[in-house]
């Protein structure tokens, strides 16, 4: 074990970075007995050993218009994090996803603290939104990445970036078993559980010969559905881990995001949905530069799920979907099953987790 006697401050959003993150805590802790780890953080890398300066569900916000409502909040957090950093003498600082926040947060630390060594883990997806923040990832000491399209991308951009592979190889075993029940997946924030719930309702209560999971992403998030969600007899509500799951699903219908990506290294299909509010939708539509938005879609440059968003995310589409993925279901788990290959072999996260050590002031 090394004897190191740091503290690295940590910057994630929301549940997916945390989850990262968390992998990050546990791998470099079993090497490491004096890093610690303080910062804005959620559950899962709590549990790993992070010391909470503040919890993500207070970050909880989606699109645009919702980050403006909260400007202020994140300026003043903004100041508080950097008064931390200097009071504890921090000396390095680990970004993670959530680019909107931790771009701003970056500027006004490197402002303060020229000296600051900083590592961007998952950085923002500038191959979807636009080149305008590439620059200021070039200002990074360190940049690391999970995907190969993102490694291709930077690399043709003139930013040096790392690649080691994705973490989740590590952690999700494939598996070519389907199983009869379909898997329904409302999201982990709030507004996208808002807007995917009703339309999953409409689903149960017309297709009654089929057997759902509702697979809620916290517990927390039970709050969110009425006595209604109690009364079908073809739905189950869980808590439980994809893992024991797993072979009890044939496809899932998944609002887009990480899990998604989680679930296709597990060999389920899906359909991917996603809905937001017109004015995020809006301004959406004018930056994003990319085809497709699953991250399963955009490794494989191809439609392997089929995606239904905004207007088209209703129950008659889905419906339709469901009778396609009956008859293409197992040449899509073909398919996800050669993405997987292609992704590489384990051994990701203790590679990230060296490689880090070795940088952290």
């Amino acid at each position: 074990m090394i004897n190191d006697n740091k503290k690295v401050f940590v910057s994630c959003g929301e549940m997916s970075g945390d989850l990262h993150l968390s992998y990050i805590i546990d791998a470099i802790k079993s090497k490491s007995n004096n890093i610690e780890f303080h910062g804005v953080v959620g559950d899962k890398s709590i549990s790993a050993g992070a010391v909470q300066l503040n919890h993500i569900n207070d970050n909880d916000v989606m699109g645009f218009y919702e980050a403006l409502k909260k400007i202020n909040y994140f300026k003043k957090k903004i100041n508080e994090y950097i008064n931390y950093i200097i009071a504890n003498n921090i000396k390095t600082v680990i970004f993670v996803d959530y680019g909107g926040f931790n771009l701003q947060f970056f500027k006004k630390l490197k402002r303060r603290i020229p000296e600051i060594y900083t590592i961007y883990y998952i950085p923002p997806k500038v191959w979807a939104w636009g080149k305008k923040r590439i620059n200021k990832l070039k200002e990074f000491d360190e940049v690391i990445v999970i995907f190969p399209f993102e490694k291709d991308f930077f690399d043709k951009e003139n930013v040096e970036v790392k690649y080691f592979g994705n973490p989740f190889v590590d952690k999700y075993k494939f598996s070519n078993r389907l199983g009869d029940k379909i898997l329904l997946l409302p999201g982990s924030r709030k507004q996208e559980i808002m807007a995917s719930l009703p339309i999953f309702f409409e689903l149960i209560k017309e297709i009654k010969n089929e057997k759902f999971i509702l697979k809620l992403a916290s517990i927390e998030h039970k709050n969110y559905l009425s006595e209604e969600w109690l009364k079908p007899d073809n739905l189950e509500i869980s808590m439980d881990s994809y893992e024991n799951i797993r072979d009890q699903i044939k496809y899932g219908i998944s609002t887009s995001g990480t899990v998604t990506f989680e679930l296709a290294l597990m060999g389920v299909p899906q359909i991917v949905v996603y809905k937001t509010s017109r004015i995020n939708a809006f301004i959406a539509r004018k930056i994003v530069k990319i085809t497709h938005i699953s991250l399963t879609n955009l490794c494989a440059n191809e439609k392997i799920f089929p995606e239904l968003l905004q207007e088209n995310f209703n129950k008659e589409n889905i419906i339709t979907e469901m009778e396609k993925m009956e008859i293409n279901k197992e040449n899509i788990v073909l398919k996800l099953e050669a993405e997987r290959i292609a992704l590489g072999t384990n051994g990701v996260i203790e590679d990230i987790a060296t490689y880090l050590i070795e940088r952290i002031q």
